[in-house]
């Protein structure tokens, strides 16, 4: 937890380090309960920044307050489905949440993109950080790209 002025309290100290320490096109990736978090983690300069007790949506609209989000590419990319879920009609509802707290955050309309599992988890290795959560939601799992501040020129 975090006292501070116009810092959402639920953000762990490591996490607004690693933040802080990250560069525009280096990513953060939200992970689920389900996550390989600390094998996937392990791979990254970053490591992995613990935060069982939050569920992904309340963790991704805390950082929105702090990280922008990179306006040259997709900011944003969620595990896919795998096949055999996707033909048994499951849906994930917690992707329509992630639109609408990044909604909320960024101008316009941001582009999410759907990883391959395997390649999200190849992708992850190359994040900067790992944030693993208590999301018991299935896909539930977000790569979030830094952007810049002032991408206006100012």
């Amino acid at each position: 937890m975090t006292i501070l002025k116009g810092i959402p309290a639920v953000l762990p100290p490591e996490l607004l380090f690693a933040i802080a320490k990250m560069g525009h096109g280096d990513e953060l990736v939200i992970a689920d309960a389900n996550f390989p978090a600390e094998s996937v983690g392990a791979c990254t300069p970053g490591g992995v920044v613990r935060c069982d007790g939050l569920d992904a949506c309340t963790l991704l609209d805390a950082l929105l307050q702090l990280l922008p989000l990179d306006e040259t590419t997709s900011p944003c990319a969620l595990m896919a489905m795998m096949e055999m879920h996707v033909e048994q009609g499951w849906k994930v509802s917690i992707w329509d949440q992630y639109k609408e707290i990044v909604g909320k955050y960024e101008k316009g309309e941001v582009e999410f993109t759907e990883v391959e599992r395997f390649a999200f988890y190849e992708r992850a290795k190359k994040a900067y950080v790992v944030v693993a959560t208590g999301e018991s939601a299935l896909y539930a799992n977000l790569i979030l790209k830094k952007g810049i501040i002032g991408s206006n020129g100012n």
